[in-house]
């Protein structure tokens, strides 16, 4: 059986997925990668942050029934200078 480690930049994936606190995920890394953590740190500060999730998982618990609720962002539609709108429909 073959067993590869995680790389850093994977052991820095995983470890700003179980918290945001900077020092914490210093420590989860360092202790993945068995590394000093001043190593993980210099790493973690030159990657670049983290994107923000499109879709957000919510439990809500309403007449004693527990409801997952889905919550995605959209981004917003930006006009281009000098471009009509269009509505996407061709009357003629």
């Amino acid at each position: 059986m073959r067993h590869d480690p995680p790389t850093l930049e994977e052991a820095i994936f995983a470890a700003r997925g179980l918290t945001d606190d900077v020092q914490e995920q210093v420590a989860i890394a360092a202790g993945l990668m068995e590394l000093p953590p001043e190593d993980v740190r210099a790493a973690l500060a030159k990657s670049p942050p983290p994107r923000k999730p499109a879709a957000t998982l919510a439990f809500t618990n309403r007449g004693g029934t527990e409801r997952s609720v889905v919550v995605e962002r959209k981004a917003p539609r930006r006009m281009l200078p000098g471009r009509p709108v269009t509505t996407g429909r061709s009357f003629g």
